[in-house]
């Protein structure tokens, strides 16, 4: 097989992952405006049954729905998911883009799902660089997947802690991920598998405030300083690994597994440099561009961000994600 017809082959079945992807998100957001209808409806039917007939302000009264206030349902994180109901200072643009399928979607809690609907990775990024999604998408909360978190956005709160489960994945140390990105990282090293690159191990996965206290002050003791550590290591409360959303990764031959530092050159190293972006991931730390992310290059260090912002990351050509976003650089701490 030419290099040509493996390229288009690689292509194609990209397009059948994001859009199986797709097909999933649209399905969440329609589970979740069913069963919304069904709410409002019976909290309808059950007041009219009851209600005197002769105050029209009982209707409804048990209802948040039936009152127009927006359903309450599980957050995917200990935190709260952002509310998605506009308020009255935002501009007829944000008016636009926040209701209707985009708000059922965040109901659902399902990041992917609200990408989607919005129209894919670039239109959504569009709305949020443009302000136009002010009203609904916050870059900072750590319930979703196009959270930034660098040197001078550290996550709130503090003491955040995701939903948890252990991929599939071999990891050494039993690392452990946020539900999606497990996911997301079983399917791509089982493509790394089938493609005939070898075998890939996650180093590391989620890490709590405390783990990353520890972490820090193990490259302060092996670099001689603050400084010296800033640039390979973030500073407790700045790590996306305390999200469940970033992956070290090894690579592994016959169940022994390389260093995080030894990753780079590797056939999976590259075929992860080429590939990652059709299951969510992307490589978050290049080393082209230092100046805005403070960091050097970490080729092992992975970011999940969903299939549809990771092709749009890719297919735009961006270097960062502070530059996806239009953030400013944020090479050092405030």
């Amino acid at each position: 097989m030419t290099s040509a017809i493996r390229a288009e082959t690689r292509r194609a079945e990209r397009r059948r992952r994001i859009e199986r992807r797709r097909r999933r998100a649209v399905a969440t957001v329609t589970a979740t405006l069913s069963a919304c209808v069904m709410i409002v409806s019976g909290a309808l039917l059950a007041s009219g049954a009851t209600g005197s007939g002769g105050d029209p302000q009982a209707q409804g009264v048990g209802s948040a729905s039936a009152r127009g206030a927006t359903p309450q349902t599980a957050s995917p994180t200990p935190t709260p998911t952002p509310t998605s109901s506009p308020t009255p200072s935002e501009s007829e643009n944000d008016a636009e883009f926040c209701p209707g399928e985009v708000a059922d979607a965040i109901e659902s809690g399902d990041s992917e799902a609200v990408v989607v609907v919005a129209g894919g990775g670039e239109a959504f990024r569009d709305a949020v660089v443009s302000g136009r999604a002010d009203g609904c998408i916050a870059l900072d909360h750590p319930a979703w997947q196009w959270i930034v978190v660098n040197k001078r956005r550290p996550i709130q709160p503090e003491n955040f802690a995701p939903e948890l489960v252990e991929p599939a994945t071999y990891s050494p140390i039993g690392a452990h991920l946020a539900p999606n990105a497990a996911d997301a990282l079983d399917e791509m090293t089982r493509a790394a598998q089938e493609a005939g690159v070898g075998d890939i191990g996650l180093e590391s996965g989620y890490r709590s405030y405390e783990a990353q206290v520890e972490a820090y002050d193990a490259q302060i003791l092996a670099r001689g300083s603050e400084e010296a550590a800033d640039e390979t290591s973030a500073r407790p409360g700045y790590s996306e690994h305390q999200l469940g959303l970033a992956a070290d990764l090894v690579a592994c031959e016959a169940g022994t597994c390389g260093s995080i530092y030894d990753f780079e050159g590797t056939p999976q190293q590259q075929w992860i440099a080429e590939n990652a972006a059709e299951f969510g991931w992307i490589v978050r730390y290049t080393g082209t561009e230092t100046g805005t992310t403070g960091y050097e290059s970490e080729p092992w260090h992975l970011r999940f961000v969903g299939a549809e912002l990771a092709t749009a990351y890719v297919e735009g050509g961006y270097d960062t994600f502070e530059d996806f976003w239009g953030l400013p650089a944020a090479p050092d701490y405030d």
